[in-house]
């Protein structure tokens, strides 16, 4: 089967390295165009687009998805399948229907829950204890497409969203194999989704990263999971802006004010939320790396009653 393979991120790279080493042939790889990244701003290529160049695919970086100087050489492929991981830009009905076999998308969630672009970070910011992937068959909705395959995976309890998303790109890849394996057997029933059942997981944004103090404290210790690595959970302590990216959910209870320090020992920070309390474990200021707050404490003078929140302006 002759396949083009969508997809942009380090979550789409198991996906193309599983089809690259399966009975199939990967004719053409799309990914996103290069982006500036780092303090240099520097042009920077894909993940997926370093694996093109390695195997010597050809390449389309389109800036424009309707655009005639995409759309003709794509076709021009002539694929049986396009499959797509973490791709990042809505395909229309043009290429939905290009290939007589469908397009596949390998979706990190179990559908029709957390339809969307984050659908690894809500999982664990809303608590999840389980998730996994989905592969479908895309249609011209937001992740609405009829199911092939779908396999659960567990969400460790000091899991983030950073170390979630290896274990399911891993998964993604070996499920994507087998549901084209399957899809070109026959072997395959395509599920309607259950829409009363959906929930979204939209694109996070830099000002989600604030931490709103007045949450419980066990939905804030979700926060910092899920937010992690991007954008970040974050407070500020008068100018200073405070990474949060380790704290533990504790059974205190407290009548301070959500966002007051209550107490600071040698390990951690205890602050008041606004239901018990949040322990403080790893943090980081600006021009510094991540550290324990035990190492953090040797340079910085942190008391009870100081009160985290917005930035003093």
């Amino acid at each position: 089967m002759r396949i083009v393979f969508m997809g942009t991120p380090e979550f789409a790279v198991p996906s193309l390295e599983a089809l690259l080493k399966s009975d199939d042939q990967v004719v053409g790889i799309v990914t996103q165009p290069d982006r500036p990244k780092g303090r240099g701003q520097q042009l920077t290529p894909s993940p997926i687009k370093l694996i093109a160049q390695r195997e010597d695919v050809p390449i389309l970086q389109p800036v424009k998805m309707k655009a005639p100087e995409f759309l003709e050489p794509l076709a021009a492929w002539k694929p049986d399948l396009i499959a797509v991981t973490a791709f990042g830009r809505i395909l229309h009905p043009g290429i939905l229907s290009l290939p007589p076999s469908g397009c596949v998308n390998v979706h990190g969630s179990l559908l029709p829950k957390y339809r969307g672009a984050a659908p690894v970070q809500w999982a664990v910011i809303n608590g999840e204890s389980e998730t996994g992937i989905t592969t479908m068959l895309m249609d011209e909705g937001m992740d609405t497409g009829p199911m092939l395959l779908q396999e659960r995976l567990t969400i460790m309890p000091d899991d983030t969203a950073g170390t979630l998303a290896p274990r399911l790109a891993e998964l993604g890849g070996r499920l994507l194999v087998e549901t084209i394996a399957q899809w070109k057997a026959g072997t395959l029933m395509p599920k309607k989704q259950d829409n009363r059942q959906a929930t979204m997981a939209p694109l996070l944004k830099k000002e989600d990263g604030q931490i709103d103090w007045t949450m419980k404290a066990p939905v804030l210790a979700n926060r910092v999971r899920g937010l992690s690595p991007w954008p970040g959970a974050y407070t500020f302590s008068g100018e200073e802006r405070w990474n949060i990216w380790k704290a533990v959910s504790t059974g205190g209870t407290t009548t301070d004010k959500p966002g007051t320090i209550v107490a600071v020992d040698k390990q951690s920070i205890l602050v008041a939320t606004g239901e018990g309390m949040l322990e403080v474990r790893e943090i980081q200021t600006a021009n510094s790396k991540r550290m324990p707050v035990s190492q953090f404490l040797s340079g910085h003078k942190v008391s009870a009653g100081i009160q985290l929140g917005l930035q003093d302006l």
